[in-house]
């Protein structure tokens, strides 16, 4: 299997035990009463237990994803910016075509 497609396969089940121990915190500590009312519908509450798990299961495997991407990248020893030219001045002289008016 490509290493690719491993790292990949490793973030998102990062990702997603990330997002069952969020979704269990996030209904422990009943935030905005959601945990009590996801135990008071019943049946239609591991729906909304399983959507939330997905849903930030998605967010939290492609965020892992990217942070292990950007750090592959290879130090490449400071900024390395541009010819460090000095900037000068030009002065330009505008006439306005409209004249003004004193009030």
């Amino acid at each position: 299997m490509p290493k690719l497609v491993k790292l990949y396969i490793q973030s998102v089940a990062i990702g997603f035990a990330l997002s069952a121990g969020f979704v269990a915190l996030l209904l422990m500590s009943n935030v905005a009463s959601v945990g009590g009312l996801i135990i008071g519908a019943g049946a239609m509450g591991a729906v909304a237990v399983a959507m939330l798990v997905v849903f930030f299961g998605i967010l939290f495997s492609g965020v892992q994803f990217a942070i292990r991407i950007m750090m592959m990248a290879e130090d490449q020893g400071g900024p390395r910016g541009g010819l460090r030219q000095q900037l000068v001045p030009i002065r330009v002289h505008a006439e306005s075509r409209k004249r003004q008016t004193r009030r």
